[in-house]
């Protein structure tokens, strides 16, 4: 009889949190080639040999690698080497690097780049004259953290060809002065008016970017992600072919489900062109099977769908319930032929209107077709109807959630509650009550538009307040558990990227492993975002070890 070939690996020595109902703790885990082949104590031991890569825990945490459900790491990555504004705290922050960036490359025809705060200005709608200040000479465009509205300049508005006789598009705004001249803020569909005149990003950048995101989501613990966003939208250029590029060329190490975008100016029509883009940008590790849905914006500048009228600032109704992109009746259509194609739909809904119309397109879908298995699942969840809630279970969608936006912050406090009023800002990012009614979740960071960091997210869906922030616990019934937590960035997310040898740590499932610096479920709730990633294995092999590890 031939002896049990060893482990290439074992991590031993410490807690395995295994997010396997049948056997959750562990505390050694054996991997050979990209598989887990044995989880438990011990025994496991027996698979050590003289080649064998033994990793000491001593007391740290194995976890399964996160995954991220709706996250653009391309369009971050580039903003990275762009004019990035992401650190800012202020105006005279933004302002200082704004200054600053463009004195450090003055050969740049155009100042792009983004990441601004819409708490860092007076209702979050920057002016042109700051930037005119700033860059003179240069048309500059800036998008917001969020990726909804968009700051220029004078001469980016000049050269767009913006004027007060410009039109709002059917899907944006522009906020304009008392002259009814463009003030430099575009919200929505508007922000195309100018960034189709701004120079296109180039295949060697967007691969660096997403090279650089790469990095980066490693080193939080990531091992995969859905991008939400394949296609060009916005300022942001189409980053499937630096996918694709990166998957030929064996630089692509995290496992990938790309959302293919739907061009919300258009119908059926291009279904034939999703079709040859799923083909076209399936390769290695990248899958390109989902649809990317926009239904709504969102509530900060009252783009978001709802199913009652935003407030004034006067607490009076206005007369604007947000927008609905696509045509409700519409949506049913398209969902229904999406399904019927093996697509899944990654729908974007923040409103409680939205919410409803994604969810009815589900059902749609089901009735026409069966349930087909393709997962379809709603991110952001701002505002959800109580009627809404157990309709996620009863249709198998899944509430793919972005915990860090759960919080009392500038953004909610100053920007969206005043403006939802008391009822409906107590129905917001209801984790607790999607949990308890048993619809699946996934969990997503959304990056750029806020951290991609897990552990922050793990911290704010448990405590419901953010890393170090002294604000009030917001809307505390709402909270869930850290054993929940984990499951949506890990199974949950699984699920919806069709990874089903991932998200658990169990005998045959694909090694994708990370290993903390502490055992967060031994701590207080209260410190849970203090822990750090200190390595992390995709299908075992290691992608990121932290220098002082």
């Amino acid at each position: 009889m031939s002896a049990t070939p060893t482990a290439d690996l074992v991590l031993t020595g410490g807690p395995v949190h295994t997010v396997d109902p049948v056997h959750p703790y562990a505390t050694s885990v054996a991997v050979r080639g990209d598989r887990v082949v044995a989880v438990g104590h011990d025994e496991v031991h027996d698979l050590i040999g003289p080649a064998t890569e033994v990793v000491d825990l001593r007391g740290r945490l194995l976890v399964p690698g996160f995954q991220d459900a709706h996250v653009h790491p391309v369009g971050g990555g580039v903003e990275m080497g762009q004019c990035d504004l992401s650190g800012a705290t202020g105006a005279d922050d933004c302002a200082a690097l704004i200054r600053a960036y463009a004195e450090a490359h003055p050969d740049r025809p155009w100042i792009t780049g983004g990441g601004w705060s819409l708490e860092a200005f007076p209702g979050g709608t920057p002016d042109r004259h700051l930037l005119d200040t700033l860059v003179p000479d240069r048309p500059v465009y800036l998008v917001n953290r969020d990726h909804h509205g968009a700051w220029t300049n004078s001469r980016a508005l000049e050269a767009a060809g913006v004027t007060r006789d410009t039109a709002d598009p059917a899907d944006g705004r522009i906020e304009r002065e008392a002259d009814g001249h463009p003030s430099g803020m575009l919200q929505e569909g508007a922000m195309l008016l100018v960034a189709d005149h701004a120079p296109p990003v180039t295949p060697d950048e967007q691969l660096a970017g997403l090279l650089r995101a790469q990095a980066l989501l490693h080193s939080y613990g990531i091992t995969a992600w859905q991008d939400a966003l394949l296609g060009e939208h916005a300022s942001m250029a189409d980053p499937a072919p630096a996918y694709r590029r990166a998957a030929t060329e064996g630089l692509l190490t995290a496992r990938v489900r790309g959302a293919l975008w739907w061009d919300r100016t258009r119908g059926l029509e291009q279904l034939p062109e999703l079709l040859y883009r799923r083909s076209e940008f399936t390769v290695g590790t990248l899958k390109a099977h989902s649809v990317k849905i926009m239904q709504d914006g969102i509530a900060e500048n009252h783009t978001a769908a709802m199913l009652a009228p935003y407030l004034t600032a006067c607490g009076c109704a206005s007369g604007n319930a947000g927008i609905s992109f696509v045509d409700p009746t519409a949506l049913g259509e398209i969902v229904t032929r999406l399904d019927r194609e093996g697509f899944q739909v990654h729908f974007h809904a923040l409103g409680d209107r939205a919410v409803r119309e994604a969810l009815d397109a589900v059902e749609t879908a089901q009735r026409a077709n069966g349930r087909r298995g393709n997962r379809h699942h709603l991110a952001h969840l701002q505002v959800v109807d109580a009627a809404d809630i157990p309709r996620f279970r009863a249709l198998g969608a899944t509430a793919n959630i972005q915990p860090l936006w759960a919080a009392h912050e500038p953004q909610m406090d100053e920007l969206t509650i005043p403006f939802l009023g008391p009822q409906r800002a107590a129905r917001q990012y209801p984790f607790a009550d999607l949990v308890h009614s048993g619809a699946p979740l996934a969990a997503g960071s959304d990056w750029p538009v806020s951290s991609p960091d897990p552990i922050a997210g793990l911290h704010t869906a448990v405590n419901r307040h953010q890393p170090g922030s002294d604000r009030p616990v917001f809307l505390p019934e709402q909270r869930i558990t850290l054993g929940a937590a984990l499951t949506a960035y890990t199974a949950g997310s699984a699920y919806v990227n069709h990874l089903d040898g991932t998200g658990t740590i169990a005998p045959g499932k694909l090694a994708d492993l990370a290993v903390l610096d502490r055992d967060i479920f031994a701590r207080p709730a209260e410190e849970i975002a203090q822990a750090r990633v200190e390595q992390t294995f995709v299908g075992g092999r290691r992608v990121h070890h932290a220098p002082d590890a």
